[in-house]
Protein backbone atom coordinates (compact mmCIF):
# COMPACT_ATOMS: atom_id res chain seq x y z
CA UNK A 1 0.00 0.00 0.00
CA UNK A 2 1.31 3.42 -0.91
CA UNK A 3 2.51 5.57 1.95
CA UNK A 4 0.05 8.31 2.80
CA UNK A 5 0.53 11.91 3.79
CA UNK A 6 -0.04 12.57 7.51
CA UNK A 7 -3.61 13.39 8.40
CA UNK A 8 -2.93 16.90 9.60
CA UNK A 9 -0.76 17.62 6.56
CA UNK A 10 -3.94 17.51 4.46
CA UNK A 11 -7.22 18.92 5.74
CA UNK A 12 -6.10 20.27 9.12
CA UNK A 13 -2.91 21.78 7.72
CA UNK A 14 -4.92 23.39 4.92
CA UNK A 15 -7.39 24.95 7.34
CA UNK A 16 -4.62 26.05 9.68
CA UNK A 17 -2.55 27.62 6.89
CA UNK A 18 -5.62 29.38 5.47
CA UNK A 19 -6.45 30.69 8.93
CA UNK A 20 -2.93 31.92 9.64
CA UNK A 21 -2.69 33.35 6.12
CA UNK A 22 -5.97 35.18 6.65
CA UNK A 23 -4.64 36.80 9.81
CA UNK A 24 -1.45 37.86 7.97
CA UNK A 25 -3.65 39.26 5.18
CA UNK A 26 -5.64 41.29 7.72
CA UNK A 27 -2.37 42.73 9.05
CA UNK A 28 -1.21 43.58 5.51
CA UNK A 29 -4.50 45.36 4.74
CA UNK A 30 -4.34 47.39 7.97
CA UNK A 31 -0.69 48.29 7.24
CA UNK A 32 -1.61 49.41 3.72
CA UNK A 33 -4.30 51.71 5.10
CA UNK A 34 -1.91 53.16 7.68
CA UNK A 35 0.79 53.81 5.07
CA UNK A 36 -1.70 55.26 2.57
CA UNK A 37 -2.88 57.76 5.17
CA UNK A 38 0.51 58.82 6.48
CA UNK A 39 3.49 60.82 5.28
CA UNK A 40 4.62 57.64 3.49
CA UNK A 41 1.78 57.77 0.95
CA UNK A 42 3.85 59.35 -1.85
CA UNK A 43 6.62 56.77 -1.39
CA UNK A 44 4.01 53.97 -1.33
CA UNK A 45 2.40 55.25 -4.55
CA UNK A 46 5.70 55.79 -6.37
CA UNK A 47 7.02 52.36 -5.37
CA UNK A 48 3.96 50.58 -6.75
CA UNK A 49 4.11 52.55 -10.00
CA UNK A 50 7.86 52.31 -10.54
CA UNK A 51 9.05 50.48 -13.68
CA UNK A 52 10.60 47.20 -12.61
CA UNK A 53 11.85 44.01 -14.21
CA UNK A 54 12.27 43.08 -17.89
CA UNK A 55 10.14 44.42 -20.73
CA UNK A 56 8.60 41.17 -21.95
CA UNK A 57 7.62 42.48 -25.37
CA UNK A 58 6.78 45.81 -27.09
CA UNK A 59 3.34 44.37 -27.92
CA UNK A 60 2.68 43.74 -24.24
CA UNK A 61 3.84 47.22 -23.22
CA UNK A 62 1.44 48.77 -25.72
CA UNK A 63 -1.43 46.75 -24.20
CA UNK A 64 -0.69 46.96 -20.50
CA UNK A 65 1.59 49.96 -20.22
CA UNK A 66 4.93 49.95 -18.35
CA UNK A 67 5.85 46.84 -16.37
CA UNK A 68 5.42 48.40 -12.94
CA UNK A 69 5.73 46.66 -9.59
CA UNK A 70 1.94 46.83 -9.26
CA UNK A 71 1.53 45.08 -12.63
CA UNK A 72 4.01 42.35 -11.70
CA UNK A 73 2.08 41.73 -8.48
CA UNK A 74 -1.38 41.67 -10.08
CA UNK A 75 -0.48 39.83 -13.30
CA UNK A 76 2.52 37.82 -12.14
CA UNK A 77 2.38 36.88 -8.48
CA UNK A 78 -1.39 36.54 -8.55
CA UNK A 79 -1.11 33.97 -11.34
CA UNK A 80 0.55 31.74 -8.72
CA UNK A 81 -2.35 32.41 -6.34
CA UNK A 82 -4.79 31.42 -9.11
CA UNK A 83 -2.66 28.34 -9.78
CA UNK A 84 -3.26 27.31 -6.16
CA UNK A 85 -6.97 28.06 -6.58
CA UNK A 86 -6.98 25.75 -9.61
CA UNK A 87 -5.23 22.98 -7.66
CA UNK A 88 -7.80 23.28 -4.87
CA UNK A 89 -10.69 23.18 -7.35
CA UNK A 90 -9.33 20.08 -9.08
CA UNK A 91 -8.59 18.31 -5.78
CA UNK A 92 -12.07 18.98 -4.42
CA UNK A 93 -13.87 17.89 -7.62
CA UNK A 94 -11.74 14.81 -8.29
CA UNK A 95 -11.03 13.50 -4.79
CA UNK A 96 -12.66 15.77 -2.21
CA UNK A 97 -15.89 17.17 -0.85
CA UNK A 98 -17.14 18.08 -4.33
CA UNK A 99 -16.42 14.71 -5.94
CA UNK A 100 -20.08 13.64 -6.19
CA UNK A 101 -23.35 15.44 -6.80
CA UNK A 102 -24.61 14.61 -3.29
CA UNK A 103 -21.58 16.43 -1.84
CA UNK A 104 -21.67 19.27 -4.37
CA UNK A 105 -25.35 20.07 -4.09
CA UNK A 106 -25.44 22.42 -1.08
CA UNK A 107 -22.12 24.29 -1.70
CA UNK A 108 -22.99 24.88 -5.36
CA UNK A 109 -26.50 26.12 -4.56
CA UNK A 110 -25.13 28.41 -1.84
CA UNK A 111 -22.25 29.71 -3.97
CA UNK A 112 -24.41 30.45 -7.01
CA UNK A 113 -27.01 32.28 -4.92
CA UNK A 114 -24.20 33.99 -3.03
CA UNK A 115 -22.87 35.40 -6.30
CA UNK A 116 -26.18 36.21 -8.00
CA UNK A 117 -27.85 38.17 -5.18
CA UNK A 118 -24.87 40.53 -4.51
CA UNK A 119 -24.56 41.19 -8.26
CA UNK A 120 -28.30 41.96 -8.45
CA UNK A 121 -28.11 44.38 -5.51
CA UNK A 122 -25.10 46.11 -7.06
CA UNK A 123 -26.91 46.51 -10.38
CA UNK A 124 -30.01 47.84 -8.60
CA UNK A 125 -27.91 50.58 -6.96
CA UNK A 126 -25.78 51.50 -10.00
CA UNK A 127 -28.10 50.84 -12.96
CA UNK A 128 -28.53 54.53 -13.82
CA UNK A 129 -24.80 55.30 -13.70
CA UNK A 130 -23.46 54.06 -17.04
CA UNK A 131 -19.98 52.58 -16.77
CA UNK A 132 -20.42 51.63 -13.10
CA UNK A 133 -22.49 48.64 -14.23
CA UNK A 134 -19.24 46.99 -15.38
CA UNK A 135 -18.38 46.37 -11.73
CA UNK A 136 -21.30 43.99 -11.14
CA UNK A 137 -18.99 41.05 -10.34
CA UNK A 138 -16.98 42.87 -7.64
CA UNK A 139 -19.28 41.95 -4.70
CA UNK A 140 -19.83 38.40 -5.99
CA UNK A 141 -16.53 37.07 -4.62
CA UNK A 142 -15.63 35.59 -1.20
CA UNK A 143 -12.12 35.71 0.28
CA UNK A 144 -11.47 32.22 1.66
CA UNK A 145 -8.30 33.12 3.60
CA UNK A 146 -9.77 36.20 5.26
CA UNK A 147 -13.02 34.40 6.21
CA UNK A 148 -11.22 31.33 7.58
CA UNK A 149 -8.90 33.71 9.46
CA UNK A 150 -11.92 35.23 11.21
CA UNK A 151 -13.24 31.75 12.05
CA UNK A 152 -9.83 30.89 13.51
CA UNK A 153 -10.18 33.75 15.98
CA UNK A 154 -13.27 31.96 17.34
CA UNK A 155 -11.30 28.84 18.27
CA UNK A 156 -13.43 25.82 19.16
CA UNK A 157 -16.66 27.86 18.98
CA UNK A 158 -16.58 27.45 15.19
CA UNK A 159 -17.87 23.95 14.27
CA UNK A 160 -15.77 21.95 11.81
CA UNK A 161 -18.77 21.62 9.48
CA UNK A 162 -18.97 25.43 9.15
CA UNK A 163 -15.27 25.68 8.27
CA UNK A 164 -15.55 22.97 5.62
CA UNK A 165 -18.79 24.43 4.25
CA UNK A 166 -17.15 27.86 4.00
CA UNK A 167 -14.12 26.39 2.21
CA UNK A 168 -16.20 24.48 -0.34
CA UNK A 169 -18.53 27.43 -0.99
CA UNK A 170 -15.51 29.71 -1.48
CA UNK A 171 -13.91 27.23 -3.90
CA UNK A 172 -17.08 27.07 -6.03
CA UNK A 173 -17.23 30.87 -5.73
CA UNK A 174 -13.65 31.05 -7.03
CA UNK A 175 -14.67 28.95 -10.04
CA UNK A 176 -17.36 31.49 -10.83
CA UNK A 177 -14.92 34.39 -10.40
CA UNK A 178 -12.39 32.74 -12.73
CA UNK A 179 -15.09 32.22 -15.37
CA UNK A 180 -16.19 35.84 -15.05
CA UNK A 181 -12.63 37.13 -15.42
CA UNK A 182 -12.08 34.98 -18.51
CA UNK A 183 -15.41 35.72 -20.21
CA UNK A 184 -16.34 39.24 -19.10
CA UNK A 185 -13.10 41.09 -18.42
CA UNK A 186 -11.20 40.12 -21.58
CA UNK A 187 -11.37 43.20 -23.85
CA UNK A 188 -9.52 41.89 -26.94
CA UNK A 189 -7.83 38.71 -28.09
CA UNK A 190 -4.71 37.89 -30.09
CA UNK A 191 -5.47 34.78 -32.16
CA UNK A 192 -1.81 33.79 -32.55
CA UNK A 193 -1.03 33.89 -28.84
CA UNK A 194 -4.33 32.24 -27.98
CA UNK A 195 -3.40 29.39 -30.33
CA UNK A 196 0.05 29.21 -28.71
CA UNK A 197 -1.63 28.94 -25.30
CA UNK A 198 -3.77 26.04 -26.55
CA UNK A 199 -0.65 24.27 -27.86
CA UNK A 200 1.11 24.58 -24.50
CA UNK A 201 -1.99 23.24 -22.74
CA UNK A 202 -2.12 20.34 -25.23
CA UNK A 203 1.48 19.42 -24.39
CA UNK A 204 0.71 19.50 -20.67
CA UNK A 205 -2.38 17.35 -21.24
CA UNK A 206 -0.27 14.86 -23.24
CA UNK A 207 2.30 14.63 -20.44
CA UNK A 208 -0.49 13.96 -17.94
CA UNK A 209 -2.18 11.38 -20.18
CA UNK A 210 1.09 9.50 -20.78
CA UNK A 211 1.85 9.25 -17.05
CA UNK A 212 4.57 11.86 -16.61
CA UNK A 213 4.55 12.62 -12.89
CA UNK A 214 7.70 14.70 -12.43
CA UNK A 215 6.70 18.25 -11.61
CA UNK A 216 9.56 20.12 -13.33
CA UNK A 217 8.15 19.82 -16.90
CA UNK A 218 4.76 21.08 -15.68
CA UNK A 219 6.37 24.00 -13.85
CA UNK A 220 8.34 25.08 -16.94
CA UNK A 221 5.34 24.74 -19.22
CA UNK A 222 3.19 26.66 -16.73
CA UNK A 223 5.60 29.59 -17.01
CA UNK A 224 5.41 29.43 -20.79
CA UNK A 225 1.62 29.23 -20.65
CA UNK A 226 1.51 32.34 -18.45
CA UNK A 227 3.53 34.28 -21.03
CA UNK A 228 1.33 33.14 -23.94
CA UNK A 229 -1.91 33.90 -22.09
CA UNK A 230 -0.56 37.31 -21.04
CA UNK A 231 0.04 38.19 -24.69
CA UNK A 232 -3.26 36.64 -25.84
CA UNK A 233 -5.40 39.28 -24.17
CA UNK A 234 -6.97 36.90 -21.64
CA UNK A 235 -5.96 37.95 -18.14
CA UNK A 236 -2.71 36.21 -17.24
CA UNK A 237 -4.02 34.81 -13.96
CA UNK A 238 -6.30 32.47 -15.93
CA UNK A 239 -3.12 30.68 -17.00
CA UNK A 240 -2.64 29.64 -13.38
CA UNK A 241 -6.02 27.90 -13.23
CA UNK A 242 -5.60 26.23 -16.64
CA UNK A 243 -2.11 24.96 -15.73
CA UNK A 244 -3.40 23.55 -12.45
CA UNK A 245 -6.00 21.48 -14.30
CA UNK A 246 -3.16 19.66 -16.11
CA UNK A 247 -1.30 18.58 -12.95
CA UNK A 248 -1.75 14.80 -12.36
CA UNK A 249 -3.54 13.67 -9.19
CA UNK A 250 -3.61 10.31 -7.46
CA UNK A 251 -7.13 9.56 -6.26
CA UNK A 252 -7.45 8.08 -2.77
CA UNK A 253 -11.20 7.92 -2.00
CA UNK A 254 -11.85 7.26 1.67
CA UNK A 255 -8.15 7.45 2.53
CA UNK A 256 -5.50 10.12 3.25
CA UNK A 257 -3.72 11.73 0.30
CA UNK A 258 -1.10 9.64 -1.51
CA UNK A 259 2.39 10.90 -0.74
CA UNK A 260 3.38 10.52 -4.41
CA UNK A 261 0.40 12.48 -5.81
CA UNK A 262 1.89 15.29 -7.97
CA UNK A 263 -1.06 17.63 -7.39
CA UNK A 264 -0.96 17.25 -3.62
CA UNK A 265 2.83 17.74 -3.54
CA UNK A 266 2.49 20.87 -5.66
CA UNK A 267 -0.35 22.19 -3.52
CA UNK A 268 1.62 21.72 -0.31
CA UNK A 269 4.65 23.44 -1.86
CA UNK A 270 2.75 26.46 -3.19
CA UNK A 271 0.23 27.02 -0.36
CA UNK A 272 2.64 28.59 2.20
CA UNK A 273 4.04 31.01 -0.42
CA UNK A 274 0.53 32.00 -1.43
CA UNK A 275 -0.79 32.40 2.11
CA UNK A 276 2.17 34.14 3.70
CA UNK A 277 3.72 36.09 0.82
CA UNK A 278 1.71 36.45 -2.40
CA UNK A 279 -1.75 37.28 -1.00
CA UNK A 280 -0.44 39.62 1.75
CA UNK A 281 1.75 41.43 -0.81
CA UNK A 282 -1.30 41.78 -3.08
CA UNK A 283 -3.35 43.04 -0.14
CA UNK A 284 -0.69 45.59 0.80
CA UNK A 285 -0.38 46.78 -2.82
CA UNK A 286 -4.13 47.08 -3.42
CA UNK A 287 -5.82 47.92 -0.11
CA UNK A 288 -4.14 51.27 0.50
CA UNK A 289 -6.76 54.01 0.08
CA UNK A 290 -6.03 57.63 0.99
CA UNK A 291 -8.98 58.88 3.02
CA UNK A 292 -7.75 62.48 3.20
CA UNK A 293 -10.68 64.84 2.61
CA UNK A 294 -13.09 61.95 2.07
CA UNK A 295 -16.56 62.53 3.47
CA UNK A 296 -19.78 60.61 3.78
CA UNK A 297 -20.80 61.67 0.27
CA UNK A 298 -17.81 59.86 -1.25
CA UNK A 299 -18.29 56.76 0.89
CA UNK A 300 -21.99 56.56 -0.01
CA UNK A 301 -21.46 57.23 -3.71
CA UNK A 302 -23.21 54.67 -5.96
CA UNK A 303 -20.13 52.54 -6.67
CA UNK A 304 -18.85 51.98 -3.10
CA UNK A 305 -22.41 51.77 -1.79
CA UNK A 306 -23.41 49.16 -4.38
CA UNK A 307 -20.33 47.04 -3.59
CA UNK A 308 -20.70 47.34 0.19
CA UNK A 309 -24.41 46.47 0.11
CA UNK A 310 -23.75 43.61 -2.30
CA UNK A 311 -21.17 42.09 0.05
CA UNK A 312 -22.92 42.74 3.35
CA UNK A 313 -26.58 42.33 2.41
CA UNK A 314 -26.37 40.25 -0.76
CA UNK A 315 -24.09 37.51 0.55
CA UNK A 316 -26.09 36.85 3.70
CA UNK A 317 -29.40 36.79 1.80
CA UNK A 318 -28.06 34.65 -1.04
CA UNK A 319 -26.15 32.09 1.01
CA UNK A 320 -28.28 31.79 4.14
CA UNK A 321 -31.52 31.99 2.15
CA UNK A 322 -30.45 29.28 -0.29
CA UNK A 323 -29.23 26.96 2.50
CA UNK A 324 -32.48 27.41 4.44
CA UNK A 325 -34.60 26.73 1.35
CA UNK A 326 -32.46 23.71 0.38
CA UNK A 327 -32.96 22.18 3.83
CA UNK A 328 -36.66 23.10 3.99
CA UNK A 329 -37.43 21.45 0.65
CA UNK A 330 -35.29 18.37 1.33
CA UNK A 331 -32.64 19.15 -1.29
CA UNK A 332 -29.83 18.89 1.28
CA UNK A 333 -29.38 18.13 4.98
CA UNK A 334 -28.63 20.78 7.59
CA UNK A 335 -24.97 21.34 8.48
CA UNK A 336 -23.83 18.91 11.17
CA UNK A 337 -23.32 20.37 14.63
CA UNK A 338 -24.33 23.91 13.64
CA UNK A 339 -27.30 26.00 14.71
CA UNK A 340 -29.20 28.21 12.29
CA UNK A 341 -27.73 31.30 13.95
CA UNK A 342 -24.21 29.94 13.39
CA UNK A 343 -25.03 29.20 9.76
CA UNK A 344 -26.31 32.77 9.41
CA UNK A 345 -23.08 34.11 10.94
CA UNK A 346 -21.04 32.05 8.47
CA UNK A 347 -23.12 33.39 5.57
CA UNK A 348 -22.28 36.85 6.89
CA UNK A 349 -18.55 36.01 6.82
CA UNK A 350 -18.91 35.14 3.14
CA UNK A 351 -19.41 38.89 2.63
CA UNK A 352 -15.66 39.31 3.10
CA UNK A 353 -14.73 39.78 -0.55
CA UNK A 354 -11.32 41.40 -0.23
CA UNK A 355 -8.68 39.65 -2.41
CA UNK A 356 -10.84 38.55 -5.33
CA UNK A 357 -13.12 41.61 -5.10
CA UNK A 358 -10.16 44.02 -5.15
CA UNK A 359 -8.72 42.06 -8.08
CA UNK A 360 -11.95 42.22 -10.11
CA UNK A 361 -12.31 45.91 -9.23
CA UNK A 362 -9.03 46.62 -11.01
CA UNK A 363 -10.22 44.71 -14.08
CA UNK A 364 -13.66 46.33 -14.17
CA UNK A 365 -12.38 49.90 -14.51
CA UNK A 366 -8.99 49.72 -16.29
CA UNK A 367 -7.19 53.05 -16.39
CA UNK A 368 -9.80 54.81 -14.24
CA UNK A 369 -7.97 55.46 -10.98
CA UNK A 370 -10.92 57.26 -9.38
CA UNK A 371 -13.36 54.39 -9.90
CA UNK A 372 -10.76 51.83 -8.80
CA UNK A 373 -10.28 53.79 -5.56
CA UNK A 374 -14.05 54.01 -5.05
CA UNK A 375 -14.31 50.25 -5.64
CA UNK A 376 -11.63 49.68 -3.00
CA UNK A 377 -13.62 51.74 -0.50
CA UNK A 378 -16.73 49.64 -1.16
CA UNK A 379 -14.80 46.37 -0.84
CA UNK A 380 -13.09 47.42 2.38
CA UNK A 381 -16.32 48.74 3.90
CA UNK A 382 -18.45 45.73 2.94
CA UNK A 383 -15.76 43.24 3.97
CA UNK A 384 -15.07 44.95 7.31
CA UNK A 385 -18.75 45.15 8.32
CA UNK A 386 -19.39 41.55 7.16
CA UNK A 387 -16.38 40.27 9.07
CA UNK A 388 -17.19 42.17 12.27
CA UNK A 389 -20.91 41.28 12.36
CA UNK A 390 -20.22 37.66 11.37
CA UNK A 391 -17.59 37.33 14.09
CA UNK A 392 -19.88 38.79 16.78
CA UNK A 393 -22.77 36.53 15.75
CA UNK A 394 -20.60 33.42 15.91
CA UNK A 395 -18.86 34.51 19.11
CA UNK A 396 -22.10 34.88 21.06
CA UNK A 397 -24.33 32.33 19.29
CA UNK A 398 -25.26 29.38 21.55
CA UNK A 399 -23.53 26.16 20.54
CA UNK A 400 -25.39 23.19 19.11
CA UNK A 401 -26.66 20.91 21.91
CA UNK A 402 -24.46 18.07 20.58
CA UNK A 403 -21.48 20.31 19.72
CA UNK A 404 -18.82 18.38 21.64
CA UNK A 405 -20.01 14.96 20.52
CA UNK A 406 -20.22 15.91 16.83
CA UNK A 407 -16.82 17.65 16.93
CA UNK A 408 -15.29 14.50 18.44
CA UNK A 409 -16.98 12.36 15.78
CA UNK A 410 -15.67 14.55 12.95
CA UNK A 411 -12.19 14.62 14.49
CA UNK A 412 -12.28 10.82 14.45
CA UNK A 413 -13.26 10.80 10.76
CA UNK A 414 -10.37 13.12 9.96
CA UNK A 415 -7.99 10.93 11.97
CA UNK A 416 -9.06 7.89 9.94
CA UNK A 417 -8.83 9.21 6.39
CA UNK A 418 -8.01 12.91 6.45
CA UNK A 419 -11.52 14.24 5.75
CA UNK A 420 -15.13 14.03 6.90
CA UNK A 421 -17.77 11.95 5.19
CA UNK A 422 -20.18 14.86 4.84
CA UNK A 423 -20.69 18.31 6.34
CA UNK A 424 -24.48 17.76 6.28
CA UNK A 425 -26.79 15.71 8.45
CA UNK A 426 -28.54 12.75 6.83
CA UNK A 427 -31.79 13.85 5.27
CA UNK A 428 -34.90 12.22 6.77
CA UNK A 429 -36.36 9.42 4.68
CA UNK A 430 -39.31 10.42 2.55
CA UNK A 431 -42.71 8.97 3.59
CA UNK A 432 -43.25 5.58 2.01
CA UNK A 433 -39.56 5.06 1.19
CA UNK A 434 -38.33 1.49 1.43
CA UNK A 435 -36.27 0.38 4.41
Amino acid sequence: MAERLGVRSALRKFLNSEAAGGIVLMAAAVLAMIVANSALYDSYHHLLNADMGPILSPELTSKLGPMTLHLWINDGLMAIFFFLVGLEIKREFVDGRLSSWDKRRLPIIAAVAGMAVPAAIFLFVTWDYGELVNGWAIPAATDIAFAIGVLALLGKRAPTSLKLFLVTVAIVDDMGAVAIIALVYTPSLSTIWLFASVLVLAVMYYLNATGVRRLLPYVLLSGLLWYCVLLSGVHATIAGVLAAMMIPITKTPGAPDAVDSPLHRMEHAVAPWSAFFIVPVFGFANAGVNLDGMGLDQILAPLPLGIALGLFVGKQIGIFGSVWLAVKFGIAGKLRGATWLQIYGTAMLCGIGFTMSLFIGGLAFPGNALLIEEAKIGVLLGSAVSGLVGFLLLRFAPLHQSHDEIEAEEAGEIARDGDVESVCEDMPAKPGAAG
